[in-house]
Parts: C-alpha cells; sequence; structure tokens
C-alpha cells in the first residue's frame, strides 16, 4: 500500500464521521421541532379548555412537515 492510498482511507473515513455526525444533528433537528410545535399545540388546546385536541394533532403535523423540509434541503446539500 503506498503512501497515497493510506491519505485517502483517511479522507474518506472523515468523510464518513462527518455525514454522520450531520445526519444526526438532522434527527435531533427533527425531534426539536416536532417536540415544540407539539407543546405549543398543548398548550393552545390547554388554554383554550378544548375537548378535542385540535391544535396539537394539527400543530402536530405542521411540524412533521417542516422537519421533513429540513431533511430533505439537508440531503440535497
Amino acid at each position: 500500500m503506498t503512501q497515497n492510498e493510506k491519505g485517502d482511507d483517511k479522507d474518506n473515513a472523515g468523510k464518513e464521521v462527518n455525514s454522520y455526525a450531520k445526519f444526526s444533528g438532522v434527527a435531533f433537528q427533527m425531534i426539536a421541532v416536532i417536540g415544540v410545535f407539539a407543546f405549543a399545540g398543548y398548550k393552545i388546546d390547554q388554554a383554550g379548555n378544548h375537548q378535542t385536541k385540535w391544535a396539537t394533532a394539527a400543530l402536530s403535523l405542521v411540524g412533521v412537515f417542516i422537519s421533513l423540509y429540513i431533511v430533505i434541503r439537508s440531503v440535497k446539500s
């Protein structure tokens, strides 16, 4: 194995670690976005004393769509 091939292995390992860190960060962003929107919906339903939790459901769904947008945008770049 030549010196250049050893350097390429290190570069590939570094890129794999960077990809892993990037996409695990995206997963935490998804959890945070969905959680914030669901919590806001819960608080709206709680303040309005609603029997059916429509705000929680609607805002949770909005959070899912926003987090999917974040994932698609990060995968493209």
